[in-house]
């Protein structure tokens, strides 16, 4: 059982309600509303059958073969072990651009960050390549509003496949599209910085992923010029695209769910570790304005590490975590009683492995044996999205 935190380690640290509309565009699934005339239904329709963009399909192809053979070159040490190491270093600093800056701070506002520190969470974020701050901002409000319907745009109902990379191969879905048009942005576009990142960002993306992470080996200590590009752009950005991109898949298919067993979001060790503390996810969709996106803030939750640390040096502040009831509470109403604490033994399906080997939290397929019925949305409907 993991140790829980000191109580008094988090005495500076705002506490937040159960609720999840912190931030327009990050609500749970929502309820119906009794009064409301007209009502939205939201599910899958997996008669549908999304149009693919073979030019993304082949790009993304030909990169992933390009960043295999970079992982060949680092493990026979054709590539230097200098270079090895600050690709390394490039790839966690860029993670922590992502899942501290991007999701915990821009998209759900967890912690306040001074000007400094915003402003080197959007430089590092452009290290993964995974669109502009706005644009990625967008997508993962939109993903929390309507999880795992036709709204949302990395619908991890239609399997591992598309929601690991599939959605970015194929046109959106017609819901994505019109209920995207809803997201409130209002916050990040009255930031002038976030919209010159948005006009200018293949400029910016060029130069700050590409040309100066290449150039940089290469001018100190002689690496070749193509190993360098190869291993520290693209083997890189390979590995950055498929850790977050195990947040979409593997963390809403294969794991618990203790504080949620309604919704597809799962408790993913395996995520975590290579996700800096993003893979525990069920408790991240239950509270997502939580900084540690977990209870328990560790193990494997490098990014609260460095959240942590920069509220002792006063660079962030007023960081938001769910209370001690408000996390009992939901455990006990909605969870799959996997908890450690709150959870009901005698009332828990036991957990699984694919082919029942290595039952491990560690093992990527270890989930409980419970599963969800397919997930729906009904809200009252919003006629701004049309």
């Amino acid at each position: 059982m993991t140790p829980r935190p000191n109580p008094q380690e988090n005495a500076l640290k705002s506490t937040a309600k159960d609720m999840s509309d912190t931030l327009p565009g990050q609500d749970e699934v929502s309820k119906p509303s009794a009064n409301a005339s007209s009502v939205q239904d939201l599910g899958t329709d997996f008669t549908f059958k999304h149009e693919i963009v073979w030019e993304n399909a082949l790009a993304f192809l030909v990169f992933h073969i390009v960043g295999f053979i970079g992982l060949i070159e680092v493990f026979t040490f054709r590539v230097s072990i200098i270079t090895t190491m600050y690709s390394i270093a490039l790839l966690i600093i860029g993670g922590i651009g992502l899942t501290m800056g991007a999701h915990r701070h821009f998209t759900h506002r967890t912690f306040k960050a001074n000007t400094t520190l915003k402003r080197v969470l959007m430089i590092l974020f452009v290290l993964n390549g995974q669109n502009s701050l706005w644009e990625w901002a967008r997508d993962h409000r939109q993903h929390h509003k309507y999880s795992d319907t036709d709204a949302d745009p990395h619908n991890a109902s239609r399997g591992f496949f598309f929601s690991h990379v599939g959605w970015l191969m194929s046109k959106k879905h017609p819901k994505v599209i019109e209920l995207g048009k809803g997201i409130d942005m209002s916050d990040l576009e009255a930031d002038s910085w976030i919209m010159f990142q948005k006009k200018y960002f293949l400029l910016i993306y060029g130069l700050v992923s590409v040309v100066i992470p290449t150039i940089i080996p290469i001018m100190l200590w002689n690496e070749d010029p193509i190993r360098s590009f190869i291993a520290c752009y693209v083997t890189r950005t390979t590995l950055a695209l498929n850790f977050t991109w195990f947040v979409n898949s593997l963390a809403h298919l294969y794991g618990t769910r203790p504080y949620d067993k309604t919704i597809l979001p799962v408790q993913s060790q395996f995520v975590s570790f290579f996700g800096l503390g993003e893979g525990w996810h069920n408790y991240h969709h239950a509270f997502p304005w939580d900084y540690r996106t977990s209870e328990y803030g560790q193990p494997y939750n490098f990014a609260a590490t460095v959240i942590d640390y920069c509220a002792k040096k006063g660079w962030a502040y007023d960081l938001k975590s769910a209370t001690e009831e408000s996390i009992k509470n939901r455990v006990q109403r909605k969870g799959d009683n996997s908890h450690d604490k709150y959870g009901d033994a005698d009332n828990f399906d036991g957990y699984q492995t694919w082919m029942d080997l290595w039952k491990s939290p560690a093992n990527p397929s270890y989930s409980s044996k419970l599963q969800p019925e397919p997930i729906r949305i009904t809200r009252p409907y919003d006629c701004s999205y049309r």
